[in-house]
């Protein structure tokens, strides 16, 4: 990052959202686009609505996760499920679910330093979304390592008149899971993607 770059977060640090990555500080970028912003919006709303009357609770943006003495982390979505690691300041220790959609800017950290470090502290699922390829990657933990456990892919229907995928192709994906963590609740990837327009 310039020093132009540091600067100015340093001098906007109350408007701009700023991760600290194995000490280093990085300056978000501060706008999502509107792809992120209803995707993330949408599964919100998938789990707030399961988790209602439940004691785990699901955060969206805007939540410091401070994992390390060298690692905050402002994740997309958490879900919480034990109360005592949630101070005023923000999350102190492994949220249960950790979801990112992916940016430009912060996709290979998610894919690398961040998965790393969430499985070294033990965070037991970990979404990647792709609003532009309509997909979910699970990560399931194993020991201290997040690993891949399924990619999940929502086939739009104007695929298959494009001529990108067959019918045959479409009714095969699949396109509701269960997270991990609950038996009784369906991700279903229409109800994610609902708002995005292909």
């Amino acid at each position: 990052m310039s020093n132009l770059a540091v600067d100015y977060c340093k001098n906007y640090r109350d408007i701009y959202k700023k991760e600290r990555v194995a000490g280093v500080i990085i300056c978000m970028s501060p706008s999502p686009g509107i792809y992120h912003s209803k995707v993330g919006r949408s599964i919100f709303r998938i789990f707030d609505r399961h988790l209602a009357g439940k004691s785990c609770e699901v955060f969206h943006d805007n939540v410091d996760v401070h994992l390390t003495q060298n690692d905050t982390f402002v994740p997309d979505l958490i879900v919480i499920c034990n109360p005592d690691i949630i101070k005023e300041d923000g999350v102190h220790g492994a949220p249960d679910l950790v979801i990112e959609i992916l940016s430009r800017s912060t996709g290979r950290r998610d894919r690398t330093v961040k998965k790393d470090v969430y499985g070294k502290c033990g965070v037991k699922e970990y979404w990647i979304v792709d609003v532009h390829l309509a997909t979910v990657e699970v990560y399931l933990l194993n020991g201290d390592t997040l690993e891949l456990d399924k990619i999940y892919e929502l086939a739009p229907p104007e695929w298959v008149a494009e001529g990108l995928i067959t019918e045959e192709e479409r009714a095969q994906a699949v396109t509701k899971f269960k997270t991990s963590l609950f038996d009784d609740l369906i991700i279903d990837l229409d109800e994610v993607f609902a708002e995005i327009n292909f």
